[in-house]
């Protein structure tokens, strides 16, 4: 590993275990960008347009919140790793189906994994309460719409 040209305003152990949350961070909101676009592709029957136009707000949403996180980490000083590879090796987000789902079923995962999603955000959130309030506070600011997002899921289901 290449020593960071970056110097960090946190100290060593501080940016060591924020740059953990946010390489967590950072994989699993690629995962979830790509099971959202997985999934709106595949999506079919009554409601289909809806869910379809839906998930197309999710993938954004994930791809920018990747884009903060991957900058934060370099702002801190550490390289993120958003490979193939390393998503697959490290995401927490739970499997999406291969091949076409009712706009139903696909509802229903998709509050199932930004269930967990978040369940994950709000643990990162408590690890960094003691090593950056920044980064913390981004981590808020994507729970916040992930939390919004999964509402809106939800409700379909009401």
């Amino acid at each position: 590993m290449t020593k960071s040209p970056i110097s960090s305003p946190l100290g060593d152990a501080e940016r060591e275990a924020t740059g953990a949350v946010l390489q967590a961070t950072l994989v699993d909101l690629i995962d979830l960008s790509l099971v959202a676009k997985q999934a709106h592709w595949n999506v079919v029957g009554s409601n289909f347009r809806s869910a379809h136009l839906q998930l197309d707000e999710l993938v954004s949403a994930a791809r920018e919140f990747t884009d903060n996180v991957a900058e934060r980490a370099n702002a801190i000083g550490i390289s993120p790793n958003g490979k193939a590879k390393t998503v697959v090796e490290s995401s927490g987000v739970p499997e999406y189906p291969d091949s076409w789902q009712s706009a139903e079923a696909t509802v229903a995962k998709i509050v199932e994994i930004l269930g967990e999603v978040i369940k994950r955000r709000r643990k990162r959130i408590d690890e960094t309460d003691k090593t950056d309030l920044v980064t913390q506070d981004l981590l808020i600011e994507i729970a916040s719409e992930l939390e919004k997002q999964h509402w809106m899921w939800q409700a379909q289901t009401a």
